[in-house]
């Protein structure tokens, strides 16, 4: 099946209240020029229901002036780890970090695409700008110009439009490039220059970069549902540091069980891979028709749940988040546990170390009980069905 036609299968099986997988059709309506066009024109119908102050309200200005600081401290982050391990003859790290900028051409020949899509004019600029790396930039200026336009819910689909480019390019920018970087610069702070301030403060960077990258998509998702409320600032917060919590705890896991089985490493990653990919199989959505096409997507996003959970599907999903952490915290508790010698016996660095660690995890499961018990958008309805499902279970005891 061709790709525009996988598109026109996505929008008939997406309809305006489940925008779960609005992020995934616009990827994927980025190779039909047709399609994507005709895609402002849905936004705009939904934006009218909202009106162009509401819109702009729920955009903000904070998470905007925020995503902006990110977005130049983390380049800036990046040279200044490549010049510290040219000064200090560390060539192969040096090397390891140039190389892992190149997935970003991807980023942005998606975005040079979906400009060319969009009837963007200037090819010869646009083209110079994606090149040195800075469509993302551009992206995010378009997008603040839109802002403070006066207009009415064209105005706003297109603030819409341009806010979902953001939210997926960033996405894929933190998978393909943010992360890898986070793991390469955290295994040098941790097993080759532990004392290295560089590579330790462009780690750190680094995963905020990613946390913010997937509260970005989290909150345009919640913006392009009708009956959804704006997320707060503390909705905002408990989001981020969910992410940052988590992804840290797994990053460090994984790290310090490479320090010291670092072939080992590939195999318990590669195993969980293939875990969340059967999973994702087993769950039988329908979001491509294309059984070879969405077995490859399954197979991508397996690789995504090795380090962080998304939800890409309609429908409630706290039961599949529930599954994924607690699999997530048995791994790992079990590769500290390697890696920290505990097994061997229980010593005070150890358990240290792993304490730690572990509250990342603690801070970040509170903050994600937090969001779904008092900040979701549907917490209502969350505290109803565990209420009910409380009830019935302890009626059928008794």
């Amino acid at each position: 099946m061709a790709v525009a036609e996988q598109c026109v299968v996505i929008v008939g099986a997406v309809s305006l209240k489940e925008f779960n997988v609005v992020p995934l059709w616009i990827f994927m309506g980025s190779f039909a020029p047709g399609i994507r066009s005709g895609m402002g024109e849905r936004v705009g119908m939904l934006v009218g229901h909202k009106g162009w102050s509401t819109v702009r309200a729920e955009v903000g200005e904070v998470p905007c002036v925020s995503s902006s600081v990110i977005l130049f401290l983390l380049p800036f982050s990046g040279v200044c780890t490549i010049v510290h391990y040219l000064l200090s003859g560390r060539y192969l790290w040096c090397w390891l970090t140039i190389v892992l900028l190149l997935p970003d051409y991807i980023v942005q020949l998606l975005s040079f695409s979906w400009f060319r899509a969009d009837g963007h004019r200037g090819c010869c600029c646009l083209m110079i700008v994606h090149m040195l790396q800075l469509g993302i930039w551009k992206r995010h200026w378009d997008a603040l110009w839109t802002a403070v336009k006066p207009g009415g819910s064209s105005v706003a689909g297109d603030l819409l439009v341009q806010l979902g480019d953001l939210a997926v390019l960033r996405l894929l920018e933190a998978l393909l490039q943010t992360l890898p970087h986070l793991l390469l610069q955290s295994y040098v702070f941790v097993a080759v220059e532990p004392s290295g301030l560089v590579p330790g403060v462009s780690a750190g960077l680094s995963l905020l970069s990613l946390s913010w990258s997937l509260v970005s998509y989290s909150r345009f998702t919640c913006l392009m549902k009708p009956g959804h409320l704006y997320m707060p600032a503390a909705a905002l917060l408990c989001q981020f540091l969910w992410r940052t919590g988590m992804l840290g705890t797994r990053v460090v896991a994984l790290v310090l069980f490479a320090r010291v089985y670092p072939v080992w490493v590939f195999v318990a990653a590669g195993a969980h891979w293939l875990v969340m990919s059967f999973w994702l199989v087993s769950q039988q959505t329908d979001i491509i028709a294309s059984s070879c096409h969405w077995r490859l997507f399954n197979f991508l996003v397996g690789a995504v749940y090795t380090f962080c959970y998304i939800n890409f599907q309609a429908g409630p999903s706290r039961y599949r988040v529930a599954v994924f952490y607690v699999i997530m915290l048995i791994e790992n508790i079990f590769l500290l546990m390697l890696a920290t010698d505990l097994l061997q016996g229980a010593r005070w660095d150890s358990l240290f170390l792993t304490g730690a660690v572990m509250a990342g995890f603690v801070i970040g499961s509170a903050a994600l009980v937090i969001y779904y018990s008092l900040l979701h958008p549907k917490s209502t309805e969350i505290w109803q069905s565990f209420l009910k499902k409380s009830c019935s279970i302890t009626a059928a005891k008794y």
